[in-house]
């Protein structure tokens, strides 16, 4: 699974404070980033939850 954030991103971090381990606040951006290039299997669960929650729809999942 790989995860890809748009420029819709709010900036609202809630990403971040569901999974640090696969997000990361850019500050230069002002948006989230994705750690990985591939998602950890481990992962793939709180990823699809901050998915479903980002008010901004800008999280996509892509399936392999």
């Amino acid at each position: 699974m790989k995860v890809k954030i748009d420029s819709q991103c709010m900036g609202d971090r809630n990403c971040n404070n569901l999974c640090p381990e696969v997000f990361e606040y850019d500050e230069d951006q002002l948006m989230s980033i994705v750690k990985f290039d591939v998602i950890p299997e481990k992962y793939e669960a709180v990823v699809r939850q901050a998915a479903a929650e980002c008010g901004a729809d800008a999280i996509t999942i892509i399936e392999d």
